[in-house]
């Protein structure tokens, strides 16, 4: 353990830690703008720099460890001084737009402006006149905002593998840039959107497509239809003051019906219906022998992935579509049909964690039902600016209930929205179809929580099944690579593009800290607690669905509409 005294407090810590991490420990805010809880060190913005007695130079207190008998002054005059001119450096070269700015009142660089009281800056203003970058259909690039902090080079490279994005030119020329300089939809980006939420400002964010709900909801001719994926509600609440998981769904419903939705269903309904599909292939997999491991394939960012760096694993993916998608081929058909709507007037709009749903639901693939599955996707974060707009008062809303025939759910559904809820949801369903037994006790602990890569053993009346979960794609990396070289005998692997699953997906409100996720994770169990029904298959809308619809599990109606296929990205810079 090292001694040392910040600003007159004797703080004990032990030998390794940094000025930050004994100063936090102490109760003392020193200010960051590179530095990132879940990220290696970089040190390159100098907002965090101290005094330390013997040093002539400022420390920065996140990379500088500290030493027996250490004192640290963070509030000097001096080094007051010197983090406000260094404020006024990037702000010199940083549009002065915050009204404009998609992170308005959720911005680090601005909430630093407004602490240090930046008033007057003595720099030169510049302008660097860089043009959006709207290449994909998910995420938008504002090369003007950025402050050179690298947190989405972290993010896109060690986080999630991809290296889409990386660091041109030198000193004042440097910037961050796609792949070889190239539009972000050239790059080998999957569009998970991790990037958005390591970036401190607004250089990078979600496609915003209010203005668009806004005027299908003022078209006379539509009739807008949404779908609530189950990791929204729980992360809902952060964006409208409400603490994590506290918004109750019935609510929800309400605050949505208040906006101008016509009718108010849930992905919760297709997730269960993916478990039936997906569960079924796996047993038909495995009895006939088919290509093993197989992949979930809920999620678009770990479907842009393997596209684009895994081609010839492709057959390993399931060929279900995401319980977004079925949700859209059903709408327009099942749904149509049971309200004697015209599914030409239908528009189906989905409210998603996810950025990458975006990219998934403008799929050539994806209109099997003869229309476009899903026509717009709204992100948490869209719909939480959405109700802001509107001043609902959610704490005044009486609770209403979904409406009939796609909106019924179980517990196995809400858990999609956490790592390693799908396979659990999966293995509550395929136990009972292949033993024909109750399963007491629906808990399949071994692949909850954030570990990176979990592993968990079920015997199936005899055969055991080996199953494994990755979160994060330089987990998913890992695996495929084991997958790649035979050296791996999973039969069945869950893959989620992003850290903690949906409930971290680019799309939620922003946070830099896995300790976030993992406390909405907490969120989704406490859910599926108290739902009734826990298991995908006792879903009574599931069973009317295969009754006078689908007819049967991976039938020819299921495959016309709630089945796909993928294809290499063959992307050249690979």
């Amino acid at each position: 353990m090292i001694n040392l005294t910040i600003d007159g407090i004797q703080v004990t810590v032990p030998k390794g830690s940094t000025i930050l991490q004994a100063a936090a420990q102490a109760g003392i805010r020193i200010p960051t703008l590179c530095w990132h809880p879940d990220q290696a060190v970089k040190a390159n913005c100098r907002i965090c720099v101290c005094e330390v007695e013997g040093n002539r130079l400022l420390q920065a207190a996140c990379s500088t460890p500290v030493t027996e008998g250490m004192v640290v002054k963070s509030k000097t005059p001096k080094v007051i001084e010197a983090r406000t001119m260094i404020l006024e450096l990037i702000l010199s070269n940083h549009p002065q737009d915050c009204l404009n700015c998609i992170r308005n009142q959720n911005c680090e660089l601005q909430d630093l402006a407004a602490e240090y009281f930046i008033r007057d800056n003595p720099f030169e203003y510049k302008t660097r006149g860089y043009e959006l970058d709207r290449s994909t259909p998910s995420i938008v690039r504002d090369q003007n905002k950025c402050v050179l902090c690298r947190r989405c080079i972290d993010a896109c490279s060690v986080t999630q593998s991809v290296y889409a994005l990386g660091l041109e030119n030198r000193g004042v020329s440097s910037m961050v840039v796609p792949t070889m300089g190239e539009p972000l939809i050239e790059s080998p980006c999957v569009m998970c959107g991790q990037c958005i939420h390591a970036c401190p400002v607004g250089a990078i964010y979600e496609n915003e497509q209010i203005d668009e709900l806004l005027a299908a909801i003022a078209d006379p001719d539509k009739v807008v239809v949404t779908q609530i994926a189950p990791a929204v509600r729980v992360a809902l609440g952060e964006e409208i003051g409400m603490a994590t998981g506290e918004l109750p769904m019935e609510v929800f419903v309400s605050g949505l019906r208040q906006v101008g939705f016509d009718y108010v269903l849930h992905t919760n309904f297709t997730a269960d219906l993916t478990i039936i599909e997906e569960g079924n292939e796996l047993l038909k997999r495995l009895k006939e022998g088919g290509t093993l491991p197989m992949f979930t394939s809920c999620s678009p960012g770990w479907i842009n992935f393997c596209e684009t760096f895994y081609p010839d694993l492709l057959d390993h993916l399931s060929t279900c579509k995401s319980p977004q998608q079925m949700f859209g081929a059903l709408v327009k058909t099942y749904w149509a049909e049971k309200m004697n709507i015209d599914p030409s007037k239908i528009y189906s709009v989905s409210i998603m964690p996810c950025t990458a749903k975006k990219f998934e639901a403008s799929r050539p693939e994806m209109c099997d039902s003869g229309y476009r599955d899903v026509d717009l996707v709204l992100t948490t974060r869209e719909i939480g600016r959405l109700f802001r707009m509107s001043g609902i008062d959610f704490s005044k809303l009486a609770p209403s209930q979904f409406d009939p025939w796609m909106g019924q759910y179980t517990g196995a559904a809400v858990i999609f929205g956490a790592t390693g809820g799908v396979m659990e949801a999966a293995l509550r369903t395929v136990y009972e179809v292949v033993t024909e037994q109750e399963l007491k006790d629906v808990n399949f602990t071994a692949v909850r929580g954030m570990e990176g890569i979990k592993e968990a053993e079920v015997d199936l009346n005899g055969t055991v099944v080996k199953v494994a979960v990755a979160h994060g794609l330089s987990n998913a990396r890992k695996l495929m690579d084991q997958v790649r070289a035979g050296q791996c005998d999973y039969h069945f692997i869950e893959i989620m593009a992003c850290p903690g699953g949906c409930i971290g997906g680019g799309g939620q409100p922003i946070t830099k800290a896995n300790a976030k996720r993992a406390e909405r994770i907490e969120a989704i169990y406490v859910e599926d607690e108290k739902t009734p029904i826990r298991k995908s298959h006792e879903n009574p809308e599931i069973k009317t669905i295969y009754d006078e619809f689908l007819h049967e599990p991976l039938g020819h109606k299921s495959h016309e509409l709630l089945h796909t296929h993928y294809h290499p990205k063959n992307k050249k810079y690979l």
